[in-house]
């Protein structure tokens, strides 16, 4: 008996590399250059702008009357402890504050359903304004994170940590939470706001 040649598993045919001379020259894959470096040369570095209205991490954008941004959770959570959005605001930086909810935060409410009716009839209180979105989609983490980059004047109020931690890399946006059935702020400098308790 006679051995049986068999085919190897996964084999490939040779390749002629791109650089040989049978290859038509139009085809053929040119030959690189090595330049060496002038070290003498100016090296250009790309660096990220930062806004005008920062000086450091201090942000000269804040000042009464606040704009803040409400997250659906900090509504949440302020109906549990029982605290009036405004009002607590207004005793947290004892200043005027407006406070602003996005079509995205608004269509989060509303998917909840009725268990938060009451979230929702607080949501269009005619004190908060309303900010429209233009953006796809309405997840309302990304769109709050997105305003709060372009736009330096807003404080973020939310008790979500990952939204919070998101925040903390933003410089100069302070975030508002609840604590000790209170309002309190991060970040804020301390010329303006309440003393952190």
């Amino acid at each position: 008996m006679g051995k049986r040649k068999t085919k190897k598993f996964a084999s490939m045919k040779r390749m002629i590399s791109l650089k040989d001379q049978r290859i038509n020259e139009k085809d053929r894959a040119k030959v690189q250059e090595t330049k060496k470096k002038d070290p003498s040369e100016i090296k250009e570095k790309e660096v990220p702008k930062y806004p005008s209205c920062l000086f450091f991490q201090y942000n000269t954008q804040l000042g009464p009357p606040y704009h803040i941004l409400v997250d659906t959770n900090f509504i949440n959570f302020s109906i549990k402890a029982k605290l009036d959005i405004v009002q607590s605001m207004m005793d947290c930086l004892y200043a005027k504050c407006i406070p602003c909810i996005t079509d995205c935060v608004m269509a989060e409410i509303k998917k909840l359903g009725m268990k938060y009716r009451v979230a929702l009839r607080i949501a269009k209180d005619p004190r908060f304004e309303r900010l429209p979105c233009t953006h796809k989609g309405t997840y309302a983490d990304d769109c709050l994170v997105q305003r709060v980059t372009q736009h330096k004047c807003y404080i973020l109020a939310t008790v979500d940590r990952d939204l919070k931690r998101r925040i903390r890399k933003i410089p100069g946006v302070p975030t508002m939470y609840i604590s000790n059935h209170r309002f309190n702020i991060e970040r804020m400098p301390d010329d303006y706001g309440a003393p952190r308790f």
